[in-house]
């Protein structure tokens, strides 16, 4: 039996700090007293810092050395770190395989021929043409509150031909309590000068890359290719406190939820002592839905509603496109709870997201 279908379903509501450096939010301890969602703008170090009730959460970060911002690193309301470090913060006994998966993203493997999705610095020059870049531009709001967060921002979807195919904007709600936080990722995507083809592609398109310890133990190497066909080796490690699973809105679990549908998808683990688990909420409004998971043991955590040809072996085709002018909107939730879940707790929770946009 799996670690999440062991634990206890619970139906009720949402109810050491690791020393960081580098990218890790600027931390020198909680002020007395200080309570709600707080986002602190530092234009000159590229980032935007999220704490909640004083305890930092994570951060919004485009350092010209990523190919996209992201959200890095992701806390649990107990300041467990449950992001990969590498390549930002390397730690020990963790894997360095696939560069481009740092923190949380959103981005895509085919848009008008240029993969997104796979860039990084460790890109080989005769490949970079075919890669494309999300340029972080501005940021649009910041603000504050007693229950709430909010962070607006405008990116660049920049081909490898310097064509800026998409305008990006993006709103990030950031909430917290007691055990429990969560990122509301709004992106509204709007296509310039010409059509946009989102090819179907696996690689893609709101995900994470996990910490050791939530990723599913296992027992041999693997070789993962991407849609180019560029191999990746992932090496068999030592397992010791590796235990993570998955668990789908449809019943999968572990290594099956790769390349199904479903609303929802969670991954538990236990992280030393504390009992984590991470969920991501697809939206019925949302193009594909319900999403196709790209979830992989070696943790990789993503939802893809635009991959159906990859991951139906050819049964289904979507080939999402723009039109010059035209845009879409996705939305997606990811929960983090300091606490055992299972599918009544992600039922509701899905319902409330549901219920929460248009």
């Amino acid at each position: 039996m799996t670690t999440l279908m062991r634990i206890t379903v619970r139906a009720a509501g949402l109810c050491a700090l690791a020393a960081v450096v580098a990218w890790g939010a600027p931390w020198t301890g909680r002020a007395a007293g200080e309570e709600g969602i707080r986002l602190v703008r530092d234009d000159a170090s590229q980032r935007v810092d999220v704490y909640v009730n004083g305890q930092p959460f994570t951060a919004y970060i485009y350092p010209a050395t990523l190919k996209k911002p992201v959200l890095f690193p992701l806390r649990t309301a107990k300041g467990t770190v449950v992001t990969r470090g590498f390549p930002l913060e390397p730690r020990a006994g963790e894997r360095v395989d696939h560069p481009h998966q740092v923190g949380l993203w959103f981005t895509y493997g085919d848009v008008n021929g240029a993969d997104f999705w796979n860039n990084s610095d460790a890109i080989k020059p005769e490949d970079r043409p075919k890669m494309g870049t999300i340029v972080h531009r501005a940021v649009a709001a910041v603000r504050s509150g007693p229950d709430r967060g909010e962070l607006e921002t405008e990116m660049d979807w920049v081909h490898g031909n310097g064509t800026v195919v998409l305008k990006e904007h993006a709103l990030f709600v950031f909430r917290g309590g007691a055990g429990w936080r969560s990122v509301d990722r709004i992106t509204r995507l709007q296509a310039q000068g010409a059509r946009v083809a989102f090819t179907d592609n696996k690689e893609g398109m709101f995900g994470l890359r996990v910490a050791r310890q939530l990723e599913i133990p296992a027992t041999k190497p693997e070789v993962f290719t991407d849609a180019s066909g560029r191999a990746t080796a992932v090496a068999a490690m030592d397992n010791t406190g590796v235990n993570g699973d998955f668990l789908t809105s449809e019943g999968k679990t572990g290594d099956a939820a790769w390349g199904t549908r479903a609303r929802w998808c969670a991954l538990g683990a236990r992280i030393g002592d504390e009992p984590v688990t991470l969920a991501i909420l697809d939206h019925p409004a949302n193009p594909g839905f319900p999403t196709y998971w790209h979830a992989r043991g070696y943790g990789l955590f993503a939802a893809n509603p635009l991959g159906q040809k990859a991951f139906s072996n050819g049964k289904e085709e979507l080939n999402f496109a723009l039109e010059a002018g035209g845009s879409v909107t996705f939305r997606h939730r990811i929960l983090i709870l300091s606490e055992p879940a299972g599918a009544d707790r992600f039922e509701e929770a899905f319902r409330v997201f549901a219920a929460a946009y248009r």
